[in-house]
């Protein structure tokens, strides 16, 4: 009898450990299914080959290292002929659960957003036309290409569908805050609980939800008290013409953040104690204390997952036709 009695308890203990679990603000970042091996890999030599930009040096690991937590850790990111880049680099890691890419949202996936940059003439200065002509001159890049799509046809649609399935493998499930939502209560310390608690009670969950915990929503920078940006960059508003979304931003992503220093789209603040306590005052009209900020950023550093891993690419060479790069010209 007792027996059975210590089995109910002990099911009534894990039913209430896993329905907490199920309703914390932050889900688990799930782990990445692959269904078309060959397309990501053609997508990861594109993500990595700076022949995609006029200097022949820029790719898109450039901006988006990574070695680095899938940013640049610069304020703001070094451009075509060392131009300065108006905003801070986002992560590419666990893009594929944004809401919409780039900080004003406009691109409505990755696909998108992969478009953007290498005609861009501040970023990579290519053009979209020379991109297709140089990979159409690389008798490597036209292979593969017939491989994954059954013609050796190459133009953007393709590259950037390439491009944004390499992407969307570039998830990092398992931090210890993941181990603990599946019912690991020894994967956080009493200080990094609390840290969370304070996370929860303050209101930050109002906006850093969810599996990626941001990036769903866009909300306006400085709530309670206004926001003195360094970037001229007004959000929303350049997409959707509306007074009301200016300094709207997408809510950027905590997983992984404390690899992806300097923070906000300015990269004003160079620490995650520095955020912390930017965010309080600006959002939430809240001063943290030393003691409750130290915690707050214990809590923010178990959302570090497991990186993406994977063999470095080897670039097909270019032909004696392929058009080289002109990385001094303006």
């Amino acid at each position: 009898m007792k027996i059975r009695i210590l089995v109910a308890c002990l099911a009534m203990v894990g039913s209430s450990v896993a329905w907490s679990a199920a309703n914390e603000p932050i889900q688990p970042i799930p782990a990445v299914k692959v269904t078309n091996p060959a397309l990501v890999e053609l997508g990861k030599k594109l993500y990595f080959d700076p022949r995609l930009s006029k200097s022949g040096f820029i790719s898109c690991n450039s901006c988006h290292n990574l070695s680095m937590g899938g940013s640049d850790n610069l304020k703001t990111s070094i451009g075509h002929n060392w131009q300065k880049g108006p905003i801070n680099s986002p992560t590419v890691l666990n893009s594929s659960l944004n809401v919409a890419q780039f900080w004003d949202g406009r691109a409505k996936d990755l696909k998108a957003q992969a478009a953007g940059p290498i005609a861009n003439p501040g970023e990579m200065a290519f053009t979209h036309e020379l991109a297709v002509s140089l990979l159409q001159s690389i008798p490597g890049y036209t292979a593969e290409f017939k491989k994954v799509f059954g013609s050796d046809k190459v133009d953007v649609d393709r590259i950037t569908q390439a491009i944004a399935a390499f992407e969307e493998t570039l998830a990092t499930p398992n931090s210890r805050f993941d181990q603990w939502l599946k019912g690991n209560r020894k994967a956080l310390t009493k200080s990094e609980l609390e840290g969370y608690q304070l996370f929860k009670d303050s209101g930050c969950v109002a906006c850093h939800n969810g599996p990626a915990v941001g990036g769903n929503s866009f909300q306006k920078m400085g709530v309670v008290e206004p926001y003195k940006a360094t970037s001229p960059a007004e959000g929303r508003v350049a997409v959707t013409g509306k007074d009301a979304d200016r300094f709207n931003f997408k809510v950027p992503t905590l997983r992984n953040v404390e690899l992806t220093y300097p923070y906000f789209h300015d990269g004003a603040a160079d620490t995650l104690s520095e955020a912390v306590e930017t965010m309080g005052r600006v959002q939430l009209g809240k001063k943290f204390s030393p003691e409750e900020n130290a915690k707050i950023v214990a809590f923010l550093k178990t959302l570090t997952g497991d990186q993406p891993s994977f063999k470095i690419p080897l670039l097909p060479p270019s032909a004696d036709s392929t058009p080289r790069p002109t990385p001094f010209d303006k």
